[in-house]
């Protein structure tokens, strides 16, 4: 059965860098740091606790202390509040006590004045007022006016660059679909199929992946002095710092791509349902579990799922067990030599990948008519996908060639 992701109202978060315009950086790190340790003060007190206390008691307990310590009667709010939900996550995790290491803070809406028109934020904390010059793109901070913000978070990095994040409500109202696109994911290449045609696309993990190896590698050949030796410590950093960027790049390219290519053809976003992936995997193969958490799957179909909120875009999520093993053509189980399929019931040929996407296709086809009525106005596939002698209550998976060459 497909789950379709539902409508209402969901949080799409503007994030950016930011330049002081009123106020000292010193100041702005003492303030983040007064928070910073107001919070873990919380922390410690909350984990010795056998239950957690709810809002109202947390102000009993904590709401005085704070305002004597100059925090503003919102801000010690938030602060006991977001402490209850850090601690809260970990025991329901299992985890250890959280430690807090990053300069951040969380202000309330009435400690945050917004004018994203002159891109300007007043941010009050104690008793001094900073203005932030936030800098991005006028465009992108357009699409949040008129919007309701929840608050306003401000952090300071290791190198002392300020960053704003401010979480807005959207309203998420998807179109009614007239076509399907299925994305199949996978280490090397991503294959996305419409119904008519398959096509490949490259990723950029194999080469975030082999810049996280060499930088584990030199912190195993060098595993007593790499912390503590500056040049290799760099070097660490730097190779862990592109891996990532590599990663963060390519998935946001990728994800407004489709998204806008979904919009434009009014079609519906298919992925396959991979919360459980790496717990799975991690039962078969620690080294393919290793690599699915590098890989981040999820994280991808996260920035695709922000992307289809913000446009508007509608997406669905179906079982992806066995969508490389069947015949998408009559659904016999299929044999492999090496990454090329084979079905000795009907001759489908094709290789893994492509099988992955049209069982995604297909899946979602049979899955959306009883959910949404979608169904029914999916395109009828072209010639070159469907066997002569079709009849209209003959099901579609049993009419689609062998995709050898595309």
């Amino acid at each position: 059965m497909a789950r379709v992701v539902p409508r209402g109202e969901y949080m799409l978060t503007l994030k950016a860098r930011g330049v002081l315009i009123e106020g000292s950086l010193e100041e702005l790190r003492e303030e983040l740091y007064m928070t910073r340790r107001a919070i873990q003060y919380v922390i410690d007190a909350l984990w010795e606790l056998d239950k957690l206390p709810s809002i109202n008691q947390l102000h009993q307990m904590f709401y005085k202390l704070l305002r004597k310590q100059g925090f503003r009667a919102h801000q010690a709010k938030q602060i006991y509040k977001y402490a209850r939900a850090l601690v809260k996550s970990a025991k329901e995790n299992n985890g250890k006590k959280p430690v807090l290491r990053k300069l951040t803070t969380r202000l309330d809406k009435y400690d945050a004045n917004v004018d994203l028109e002159n891109q300007i934020l007043i941010a009050k904390m104690r008793n001094r007022v900073f203005r932030i010059k936030l800098l991005h793109n006028n465009d992108y901070i357009r699409k949040f006016m008129n919007r309701k913000l929840y608050e306003v978070i401000v952090s300071i990095d290791k190198q002392g660059r300020i960053w704003v994040c401010i979480p807005f409500k959207w309203e998420y109202k998807p179109y009614k679909p007239k076509k399907m696109i299925s994305i199949d994911i996978n280490l090397r290449k991503l294959v996305v199929y419409n119904g008519r045609s398959v096509r490949r696309i490259d990723t950029r993990f194999m080469e975030a992946l082999s810049l996280k190896i060499h930088a584990e590698k030199l912190q195993k050949k060098y595993a007593r002095m790499w912390r503590y030796n500056g040049r290799i410590l760099d070097r660490v950093k730097s190779l862990h710092r592109r891996s990532r960027y590599i990663v963060v790049d390519w998935y946001r390219k990728f994800a407004k791509y489709i998204v806008l290519k979904a919009k434009k053809t009014k079609s519906v976003i298919v992925l396959e349902d991979l919360e459980k992936l790496w717990f799975n995997a991690s039962n078969k193969s620690s080294s393919l579990a290793d690599k699915l958490s590098r890989f981040a799957y999820r994280k991808l179909q996260q920035v695709i799922m922000t992307k289809a909120v913000e446009y508007n875009v509608p997406v669905i999520f179906v079982n992806p067990k066995d969508t490389s093993t069947i015949c998408p053509r009559c659904g016999a189980k299929l044999s492999y030599t090496h990454r090329l399929a084979i079905c000795r019931k009907c001759g489908f040929i094709s290789d893994r990948d492509t099988v992955g996407a049209m069982n995604i296709y297909l899946r979602a086809l049979r899955g959306m008519s009883p959910l949404q009525g979608w169904g029914r106005n999916a395109p009828a596939m072209k010639d070159e996908t469907r066997q002569s002698g079709r009849t209209k209550d003959e099901p579609m998976m049993l009419y689609i060639k062998s995709y050898t060459n595309v």
